[in-house]
């Protein structure tokens, strides 16, 4: 076998080799894949109106984000994430300074309905999406993912999975406090 078909052979292996080491350090460069960054960061909330979920709670509308912070929060009654960060949706609903808001996506409206039943409802207003094309706009790929949009309606942070009292202490929690902090209280009643 002559030189060049010998270097052609291992050609395959160098490549796998360099391509291992590649993922060995992306796995192990500590860095949080939880968050993942978004074209929207820094941008104004997008226009898309999403229809109500039932005849109680109004649909979600872009419109009515200002004021207060915001979290705007995407889930659905299949999700078991969605299931474990409910706890800490509703406590964070308590505070008169935030309005939480839900996409419920790609679910069935019964469905919906019977997990905030279930569980309680911490969201001031909910919109639906059956199919998942509305939350495109919002760069929405699965549940759960929440939005941190600041007091003017721009969107500050992104987290993907659930809300976890980890995510509250890092840097996504670290955000809602500092909007928190600078919120007017007047403004935010």
């Amino acid at each position: 076998m002559n030189k060049g078909a010998r270097l052609l052979l291992a050609l395959p292996v160098v490549l796998f080799a360099a391509l291992a080491v590649v993922f060995a350090f992306r796995v192990t460069d500590g860095a949080d894949r939880s968050v993942v960054p978004s074209a929207l960061i820094g941008k104004a909330v997008p226009s898309t109106s999403f229809p109500a979920l039932s005849d109680t709670l109004p649909g979600l509308r872009p419109d009515a984000m200002g004021g207060n912070v915001t979290l705007v929060n995407v889930f659905a009654s299949w999700c078991a994430p969605c299931r474990v960060e409910h706890p800490i949706l509703m406590a964070i609903s308590t505070n008169p300074g935030i309005s939480v808001m839900g996409i419920n996506y790609k679910d069935r409206v019964p469905d919906a309905i019977a997990f905030l039943a279930e569980l309680g409802n911490p969201y001031d207003m909910v919109g639906f999406d059956p199919d998942g094309r509305s939350s495109i706009e919002w760069g929405v790929y699965g549940v759960p993912e929440t939005f941190i949009v600041d007091q003017a309606g721009i969107i500050r942070a992104k987290h993907v999975g659930p809300i976890t009292n980890d995510v509250l202490n890092g840097e996504f929690g670290d955000t809602l406090r500092a909007l928190l902090d600078e919120q007017d209280p007047i403004a935010g009643s």
